[in-house]
Parts: C-alpha cells; sequence; structure tokens
C-alpha cells in the first residue's frame, strides 16, 4: 500500500483529496497545523471512509518536526495543500503569506532531495495567469506580474518546483485550481471558514442562514454580461479526484517532463450575479445582497480550458454548479 503524505490535508480541498485517497486504497498520513481547520474533519474523514488517517499536528515551517515526520515514515508521494489562500488578506500580509506559503514548500522538498523521494503534487492556482489576454485560460498562456501576493506566492512556489525538479530529479505536477466549491455528498465535511469568509460561497451561504447581514458584490462596473467578476467555480469532489488522476500520472512515470501543470477547472465562467441567481434558485430561497465597490487583487475573468488536463490525466468534471451550490447550502445548514 502507497503512502501518502498530505500537508494540509484537514482543510476544505485537502479532507476532500483525503476521502478520495483512501477510497483508492492509499494509506494516508495528515499534517496540519489546525490554523485554518478543526480536528473534528479528521473524525468526518474516518466516518466517511470507515479508516482514520494517522495525523500529526505540525507546522511544515518547522524544519526538525518535519524531518522526523520523514525519518518515521517511508513516504511515497506528496500532495502539498498547506498554505495561506485568501487573496484580499494577502495584500496586508505579505510577509506572513511569503513566509508561511514558500518556506514550507522549500522545506518539503528539501526533505524530498535528502532521501531521494519522487511524487510532489503542489496545490496551485490560477492566480498565476492573472488577467489572461484571452478567455478560456490555456496552460500556454503567459505568467504575468500577479494580481496578489498570494498569487505571486503560487507563482513563486512554481517557479521553486521547477528548479528542484529539474536539479534533483523529482517528478511533480501542479495543479492550477480554479475555484472549488461545494460539499461531499455525505455532507460531513465541506467549507469552514474561520471568522468572515474570504470566498463567495461561504458567504453567500452564511447570508442566506442569517450570519451575514449581508452579502457584498464586490463590483459591477466590469466589463463582462451582467458587470460582475467572471470565475470558474468546480465542485470540490472533483478537484479532488484531479489529485489522484495526477498522482497515478506520476507513479506510474506517465509524465512528459519532471515539472507538469494543468489547468483544473470545469471550462465555463459564471458572474457573481449568475452565482447568486443560480444558488437562490436551485435552494428557493431569496438572498440579500449589496454592490460595493471593486476589490484589490480581483481580475475581471477567469476560466480554464482544461482540454489539457482532459486528456493527459484522463480526468474531467462530472458535478453541476446547480449540484455544488445545492450540497454548500446543505452543508451550511449542518453547521448551525
Amino acid at each position: 500500500m502507497k503512502k501518502i503524505l498530505v500537508t494540509g490535508g484537514l482543510g476544505f480541498i485537502g479532507s476532500h483529496t483525503v476521502v478520495e485517497l483512501q477510497n483508492e486504497g492509499f494509506e494516508v498520513v495528515i499534517i496540519d497545523d489546525l490554523s485554518n481547520t478543526t480536528l473534528s474533519v479528521l473524525e468526518s474523514i474516518t466516518e466517511i471512509t470507515g479508516k482514520k488517517p494517522e495525523f500529526h499536528q505540525m507546522d511544515t515551517r518547522k524544519k526538525e518536526d518535519l524531518k522526523t515526520l520523514f525519518d518515521t515514515h517511508k513516504i511515497d508521494g506528496v500532495i502539498h495543500f498547506a498554505a495561506f489562500k485568501a487573496v484580499g488578506e494577502s495584500m496586508g500580509k505579505p510577509l506572513d503569506y511569503y513566509e508561511n506559503n514558500l518556506s514550507s514548500l522549500i522545506y518539503l522538498l528539501q526533505e524530498m532531495r535528502d532521501r531521494n523521494l519522487d511524487n510532489f503534487i503542489f496545490s496551485s492556482s490560477c492566480t498565476v495567469y492573472g488577467q489572461a489576454d484571452e478567455l478560456p485560460i490555456t496552460e500556454k498562456a503567459p505568467i504575468k506580474a500577479a494580481e496578489s501576493v498570494y498569487g505571486n506566492t503560487k507563482q513563486i512556489g512554481e517557479e521553486i518546483i521547477r528548479d528542484a525538479s529539474n536539479a534533483h530529479k523529482i517528478n511533480a505536477i501542479a495543479l492550477r485550481y480554479f475555484n472549488p466549491i461545494g460539499a461531499h455528498s455525505t455532507v460531513k465535511i465541506g467549507e469552514l471558514p474561520f471568522g468572515v469568509p474570504q470566498n463567495l460561497i461561504p458567504f453567500i451561504t452564511q447570508t442566506a442562514a442569517g450570519i451575514r447581514k449581508e452579502l457584498s458584490v464586490f463590483g459591477d462596473d466590469y466589463p463582462t454580461i451582467d458587470g460582475t467578476a467572471v470565475r470558474d467555480y468546480i465542485h470540490v469532489v472533483d478537484l479532488a479526484k484531479a489529485h489522484i488522476a495526477a498522482l497515478k500520472r506520476l507513479m506510474e512515470k506517465r509524465n512528459k517532463a519532471s515539472f507538469e501543470y494543468f489547468n483544473i477547472g470545469t471550462g465555463k465562467g459564471s458572474s457573481v450575479l449568475e452565482v447568486i441567481n443560480t444558488f437562490e434558485k436551485v435552494n428557493n430561497l431569496k438572498l440579500n445582497y449589496k454592490i460595493v465597490a471593486r476589490r484589490e487583487g480581483d481580475v475581471t475573468a477567469a476560466f480554464a480550458d482544461t482540454t489539457i488536463a482532459n486528456q493527459e490525466l484522463n480526468w474531467k468534471t462530472e458535478k453541476t454548479l446547480e449540484e455544488a451550490l445545492e450540497s454548500a447550502w446543505k452543508w451550511q445548514l449542518k453547521q448551525g
């Protein structure tokens, strides 16, 4: 049984990926510092899969702790999620974002280098493209100056992995996510933001639940179908399955370069108002929202061309926006 280390494995995307890994027969070791999640997620994963993954509460910036973990486990692959991830927050806390997101990545790669380990998957982001010249965005799109500090940490992270994979024979894949939403069909795991949500969907669900007074729509003067920003919203379970496909590609040595990268989205853009209207329709309720000024760091539109991921990873999305928004609301209701 292959043992996979998942950093940030109790987070939103990490927890769904752990479930898919266990469903595929992998043994999972999770490390998470619980800065943006709770230990209860571990029990929820266990309830879904019938198997409790090994867990260590750990900060990936602590080199000695990381070294000890690699000393005591034979790791066959690493999926690296652990990172700060809020675009808006990153603009006000740049040094925190650079320290956390880059040092943890470097320390992981150093351990892999020192032990001749292989198979590294990086949680990247469509923010590496900035505001793309053409839509949908293909992997050939130029990497522009990042619109946010968060986006820049993903750009630099990819550069670090590329250089390390070339020098140290570490085969790696970066998955450039678009916008993950939704919850597991069991409604046992989902997106659980601490404090004020930074992403659209939890803000929508918390507003619908009465936790937030109203939803702020950042800008209605974009050059889009209705003036609101357009994004590619992918169900988190589809996204989790892309990690399994990428991991198998590396383990079966089907990769065509030591460092590869793929767009992971649905291939369809939806505006903020389209998402709000769809949420209202599938869940039969009305949202209180208002238009406010644009938010620093946001791009006008971003949606994926997923052709290469579909072909090379033998993966494609299966779930709809409606399914994702319905599951997100069920998850919110369960939170009370």
